[in-house]
């Protein structure tokens, strides 16, 4: 049994040098810690420009850190790259396909890259096609391809090794909604038939909540971190939407009416309240003519990070 976690990220920092002269540097990530169990799908959830990209950049050895400590199945990041990379299979957000070689060609040369080789890199392939219900396309061009049936291939492609972990960035882009829930039903066998480690960048709350924990970054920070169902179960009641023409007043006085804090959030008022349909009629009975639209939902993720950071996940 392994004693250390799959992936564990302890205080990094990442300062871009400046563009230009008279710019400033600028601090992509602000020491950011966690870890990921051994077989787990880990989400890192945060609007572009949060510092996700670079996060996964330093994961996949790409990228040097400021300052801090990361280690992929128990090799230091820094100390170790070469031997980390070979336990690592990594899908970019850019298609790394060459979409004139048909699948199996695709793999023979990323196969060989590893040193990979005859009967064994047959046996892998076959191996990879079948786990992604693509044999049937072994011998099709990749230009031939679904989006999803492409992003499936990707996925293949990363497994030919058997690495440890899997690094995927925005795996879900470019998909529509079924090849999206393909490709998740397709990662989540991949979890119950080995003991990979999962680690995905997503901006997407759907994708998000697949995941068996995830951390919401933003501004190169952790804001939350835990299970779906914890972080959710953080809010503590229905969430109350409000549009208004005058939604200055409503933030004024919610709070002294109801002793309740409400946040402008495009345009609107949010607010946070248990049996949030009882509570409806009471507040628009105190503001009478003002309440234009109202509506109520459960708590998501993005309510998560709406309550962390005061804005929304755009």
């Amino acid at each position: 049994m392994d004693l250390y976690p799959a992936i564990e990220v302890v205080d990094v920092a990442f300062i871009y040098a400046p563009a230009r002269r008279g710019t400033e540097p600028f601090p992509a990530l602000r020491g950011v810690s966690f870890y990921v169990s051994k077989g787990e799908i880990f989400g890192l959830l945060g609007p572009n420009g949060g510092g996700k990209t670079t996060l996964f950049r330093i994961l996949a050895t790409l990228l040097v850190p400021s300052k801090g400590y990361l280690s992929i199945a128990g090799l230091n990041v820094r100390d170790h790259p070469h031997e980390v990379r070979k336990q690592l299979g990594i899908a970019f957000q850019s298609p790394s396909l060459d979409k004139k070689l048909t699948a199996r060609e695709n793999l023979l040369h990323h196969g060989r890259l590893y040193g990979l080789s005859g009967r064994e890199l047959r046996d892998r392939i076959k191996e990879v096609l079948e786990l992604m219900n693509l044999s049937d396309r072994t011998d099709a061009l990749t230009e031939t391809l679904s989006g999803g049936m492409a992003r499936r291939l990707e996925l293949a492609k990363t497994l030919l090794h058997r690495p440890k972990v899997l690094l995927l960035d925005e795996p879900s882009t470019g998909l529509d909604p079924g090849a999206r829930r393909d490709l998740w039903r397709y990662l989540k066998l991949l979890q119950s038939q080995s003991e990979i480690t999962v680690l995905l960048t997503t901006h997407l709350m759907e994708e998000a909540a697949e995941c068996d924990r995830l951390a919401l970054l933003d501004a190169g920070r952790i804001v939350a971190s835990g299970t779906p169902g914890e972080l959710t179960a953080e809010i503590g009641g229905d969430v109350i939407t409000v549009r208004s023409h005058d939604p200055e007043r409503l933030l004024n006085e919610i709070p002294t009416r109801f002793g309740i804090s409400a946040a402008r959030i495009d345009g609107g008022v949010r607010l946070e309240r248990d049996a949030g349909h009882n509570f409806i009629p009471q507040l628009v009975e105190a503001f009478p003519g003002l309440i234009q639209e109202v509506s109520l939902g459960k708590p998501t993720l993005e309510d998560v990070f709406i309550s962390r950071t005061g804005r929304k996940l755009d």
